[in-house]
């Protein structure tokens, strides 16, 4: 329309037909202007889309649900940025009077094409955007997925990045993923197995258990961490040294390995200060002494004399 507009223009100031580097021109400010727009477009999207964010956020009453909104303003912006792209490019080539409808046609047939042979793509599309409606994993989470596991750096359409403990980074397409474990809902637990020595009193380690956390519980740094007392399920199995204790402390998401090393580190001093074993497998070592030997006579040579 703009271009049409410009010739009618020159023909009212007697130039029916502009040459060819004029109608260059034109249709190279022509796509200035697109460009230009695309630009201003894609701003107010990304504003629009951050106003609204913040004021959903504020909404939000839980740090789940507030990880939920950045994952959606990833997202969003993702798919944003893909329509605006994909509009600019399809005017841009308009203006240099390529005709779209035979492209869009002839992706259309590609697709299908493409489609058969590119089934795990699509499949990593679907998934992602399942994966994100129902609100399975969010940027932040600690998750397991396609047997890796670590922090999630970034949540597409097309796959999951993690960083585990070591530092490395983990690219999972969403195609690949069949099962989730996310360890940062609301709660966890952090789960230990207590192994003490036969010999020793149950009770009274039930006792020191129980004291020991109830002291964590009332550290300041950790008193937010711990929601509720231990919980003891008792004696788990009878070891081959030890007698194996299950116990477990619940805690806000996230804060179930922290919280674990603590109870470690001061049960193993409680232990200590009590005379409580920790046992640990003993291997006995007996050395037999050599038998006594006699030696054994040489046998006499043919026609030697006895002495």
């Amino acid at each position: 329309m703009g271009k049409e507009l410009i010739h009618r223009l020159l023909a009212q100031m007697g130039i029916p037909q502009p040459p060819a580097w004029l109608e260059f021109l034109i249709s190279i400010s022509n796509v200035v202007l697109i460009l230009l727009a695309a630009w201003i477009l894609r701003a107010l999207v990304r504003r629009i889309v951050r106003v609204a964010h913040e004021r959903l956020i504020g909404r939000q009453e839980t740090a789940d649900d507030r990880r939920r909104m950045e994952t959606l303003e990833r997202v969003t912006q993702y798919i944003a940025t893909v329509v605006v792209a994909a509009i600019t490019v399809m005017l841009v080539l308009s203006e240099f009077g390529i005709s779209i409808a035979p492209i869009l046609a002839t992706a259309g047939v590609a697709g299908l094409a493409v489609g058969f042979g590119a089934q795990s793509l699509v499949k990593d599309y679907f998934t992602g955007f399942v994966m994100l409606i129902e609100n399975q994993i969010r940027v932040g989470d600690v998750v397991e997925v396609a047997g890796k596991a670590g922090v999630v750096e970034e949540l597409t359409l097309r796959y999951v990045r993690l960083r585990d403990y070591e530092g490395a980074v983990h690219f999972v397409p969403n195609g690949a993923i069949a099962t989730v474990t996310n360890r940062s809902r609301v709660f966890a637990y952090a789960v230990m197995d207590i192994g003490v020595a036969y010999k020793e009193d149950l009770d009274k380690v039930y006792g020191l258990m129980r004291e020991v956390a109830g002291q964590l519980r009332l550290d300041a740094d950790f008193k937010d961490k711990v929601i509720e007392d231990l919980d003891i399920a008792g004696v788990d199995q009878w070891a081959d040294s030890a007698v194996i204790i299950r116990c477990r402390l619940k805690t806000i998401a996230l804060e179930q390995f922290g919280v674990r090393r603590e109870f470690l580190r001061r049960l193993k001093l409680a232990f200590d200060a009590n005379g409580i074993e920790i046992p640990f497998p003993h291997r006995t070592v007996y050395t037999m002494p050599a038998p006594e030997t006699h030696p054994t006579p040489m046998p006499k040579l043919a026609g030697e004399a006895d002495e």
